[in-house]
């Protein structure tokens, strides 16, 4: 069963938060058990950024979530946030084509 992950978080050093992305990107190559990602930012507070990330699974994602570079890169973003990400894990009971 899919298992989405949202991460919601605040920044005033985007360019570096992405960086850090492409960088775990790299890192995790035929690695990562991610398979979809949504990167948004919130139109009326724009240090805020919610990120909606895919798993095929919830154990996928705890696979994913230990990987070095994973623990290393998410280190690294919580240094570039102005407060502590907040993450909602999301086990997905519908999906519907809309």
């Amino acid at each position: 069963m899919k298992f989405v992950q949202i991460i919601a978080y605040e920044t005033t050093r985007p360019a570096e938060m992405e960086a850090a992305f492409e960088e775990w990107l790299r890192a995790t190559a035929g690695e990562r058990t991610a398979s979809h990602e949504l990167h948004t930012q919130d139109r009326d507070n724009p240090a805020r950024y919610i990120d909606i990330v895919e798993f095929p699974s919830y154990e996928a994602a705890m696979v994913n979530n230990e990987l070095p570079a994973t623990q290393r890169i998410a280190a690294r973003i919580r240094e570039l946030c102005t407060s502590e990400p907040q993450f909602f894990n999301l086990q997905v009971l519908r999906e519907e084509s809309l």
